[in-house]
């Protein structure tokens, strides 16, 4: 069990503000504390589901009391437009959590209408949810098919291949070093990436960087790793042949593309 001690004046306040809302069916921990990494360093990632229409309106009301019963430092709200159907803000309590003097003291706080988008949640992707509150069981642990979303994720990769490449060396050329390392982590590492995920964690292959250590195996992880710029003395320019010539290895040929990614043919279900 994942030890989350340290926010245990959060989940005991969150529980008693399930019970007391009418509006409010379902509150659980997410994020690391789920999925795996979770440790001195992690928030805690905290999911609210409510009667469809009223997730602003507990959103308002809960941050409101959060400010009453806790001693908040920042306060971060994530643009409205980002979450049509809810809202989400951070929390920090703490002066300066950014120095890691202490174990961090972060809320991310995420609080939606109900709906089976929100309440059905893949474990392979978001891990096993920490559930706090859901009296009527409407949180439901089921595999969710990523074939169409994967498809395209390799199919734009492959699109992309020449155009990513002239848009890295191209700032490279003209010397607009800062524009360069822009275009080699989105369009080369990134798109990289996002293959390699596809291969060994398909249910995440867009979620970039992070969980490289917990979605790779050891050896592809610290591969990666060194495409990073200034992990090793290497230049950009090298860096990005590199990248390309291990992009190109997993797009060489559609059916050994196909295989190699774990993808079926067109119009079959992924496995």
């Amino acid at each position: 069990m994942t030890d989350l001690s340290r926010y245990a004046d959060w989940t005991s306040w969150l529980t008693t503000q399930a019970e007391g809302d009418d509006d409010v069916h379902c509150v659980w921990v997410g994020g690391s504390a789920a999925t795996g990494g979770y440790d001195e360093w992690s928030d805690l990632d905290l999911d609210v589901l409510c009667s469809p229409g009223t997730s602003t309106a507990v959103y308002t009301r809960w941050l409101e009391q959060a400010r009453e019963d806790f001693d908040i430092r920042h306060f971060w709200a994530v643009p409205e437009h980002v979450w049509p159907d809810g809202r989400q803000c951070f929390l920090g309590l703490q002066d300066r959590p950014g120095l890691l003097l202490e174990p961090t003291r972060i809320i991310d706080l995420h609080v939606s209408d109900l709906s089976d988008k929100h309440s059905h949640l893949d474990v392979r992707r978001h891990g096993t949810p920490i559930v706090l509150y859901d009296p009527d069981g409407l949180i439901l642990l089921e595999e969710e098919d990523v074939g169409a979303s994967l498809e395209q994720a390799v199919d734009q990769a492959r699109q992309r291949r020449s155009f990513d490449e002239w848009l890295v060396n191209r700032a490279l050329a003209r010397g607009h070093v800062a524009e360069a390392v822009d275009f080699y982590l989105r369009f080369a590492l990134g798109s990289l990436v996002q293959l390699v995920r596809a291969q060994h964690c398909p249910w995440r292959h867009d979620f970039r960087l992070r969980y490289l250590r917990e979605d790779l195996p050891a050896e592809v992880a610290d591969r990666i790793e060194e495409l990073v710029p200034g992990a090793s003395t290497a230049s950009l320019e090298e860096l990005s042949l590199r990248c390309f010539a291990w992009l190109d290895e997993l797009l060489a040929g559609e059916g050994q593309a196909r295989t190699s990614l774990g993808l079926r043919e067109p119009g079959s279900r992924l496995s």
